[in-house]
């Protein structure tokens, strides 16, 4: 998010520091992702250490509190998990209304604008296959939501596009825009009713380059586990063979390298197009509803708008394919 929460920072890194037992010499907002409840700071410590910090309004999920610490014991090193409390051993803080985990920081860069180098198409591809292999345990499983088809995001379009079209901000965009958006909320609701069933399997749900850090051509870390999911693998895979998610998609070299690292690899078309279509539909619901809250700022709304637009022109482009 480009707006800061509304916290007392020095507050904010006290409690930080007793929370975890670090000796923090400054927090250093980041104003990354889309999520209009959490935030990000930079933690630098006396050590010269730094970690990653994530504020939330209200509750993680308690998918995103177990899961990355569970993944991490079974081997899988590319997960960036919460750090643990000083006293309790859990990881989420209670901090007023809001909720903090706190995380290792690792140098490099997002992936989303510069793209994977062919040792990273591989290994993406076996991190993939790795975690989409791990069985869950009992209190695992008990946390992670299931795969239900039953997507909220037409409802919210059709809800919001009426505001939409009477707000100066959003009127322009909803004329031109609005028919071809809510076409796309009958498509997905069309091949929700067409998806084959697959196989459930842990699926991080949103693991796009831009959740995919690294220094030059360094090892992975993926990051942002907060909305993990059982559900068939084509919920991850989505994000692979997808054209829209990051700067340099997939080609016919990369899809070689990926399936090298992943295993023998037939994504379910039905499946693939159902998992675009609703992703498009959901953050172009998530844009709208940020763009019309009266909090927000006319930066936030002008980035916001600029990915909204983004969205809309593909997806009313007469060459769209789900």
């Amino acid at each position: 998010m480009i707006d800061k929460p509304d916290i007392d920072e020095r507050i904010l890194a006290a409690e930080v520091a007793a929370a975890w037992s670090v000796d923090v010499t400054d927090l250093v907002f980041m104003p990354v992702g889309l999520d209009g409840n959490a935030w990000a700071y930079r933690v630098e410590t006396s050590d010269g250490g730094r970690c990653f910090l994530k504020v939330r309004r209200g509750d993680f999920t308690p998918a995103a509190v177990v899961l990355p610490g569970f993944l991490r014991a079974q081997g899988l090193r590319q997960v960036v998990a919460p750090l643990a409390l000083r006293l309790d051993g859990g990881v989420a803080r209670r901090f007023g209304d809001y909720r903090l985990l706190l995380y290792p920081f690792h140098d490099g860069d997002s992936l989303w604008g510069r793209g994977l180098t062919d040792r990273q198409w591989i290994e993406y591809g076996d991190f993939l296959g790795r975690l989409h292999r791990v069985t869950p345990g009992a209190d695992v499983a008990a946390v992670l939501p299931a795969e239900t088809y039953r997507s909220s995001a037409g409802e919210r379009l059709r809800t919001l596009g009426g505001r939409a079209a009477t707000s100066e901000v959003l009127g322009a965009f909803w004329d031109r825009y609005g028919d071809a958006l809510h076409r796309l909320a009958e498509t997905v609701d069309d091949l929700a009713s067409r998806v084959p069933r697959g196989r459930h399997v842990i699926c991080h749900a949103d693991i796009h380059p831009g959740n995919l850090i690294a220094d030059g051509d360094g090892p992975l870390h993926v990051v942002d586990w907060d909305a993990p999911i059982l559900a068939p693998r084509e919920r991850d895979l989505m994000f692979v063979y997808s054209q829209d998610f990051g700067d340099h998609p997939i080609n016919g070299r990369r899809a070689e390298l990926f399936r090298e690292g992943y295993g023998p690899l037939e994504p379910d078309p039905v499946l693939l197009s159902y998992y675009r279509s609703e992703r498009h539909l959901d953050d172009v619901a998530l844009f709208l509803g940020s763009i019309l809250s009266p909090e927000a700022s006319a930066e936030a709304r002008a980035n916001d708008l600029h990915w909204l637009t983004r969205i809309a022109e593909a997806v009313a482009d007469p060459g769209y394919a789900p």
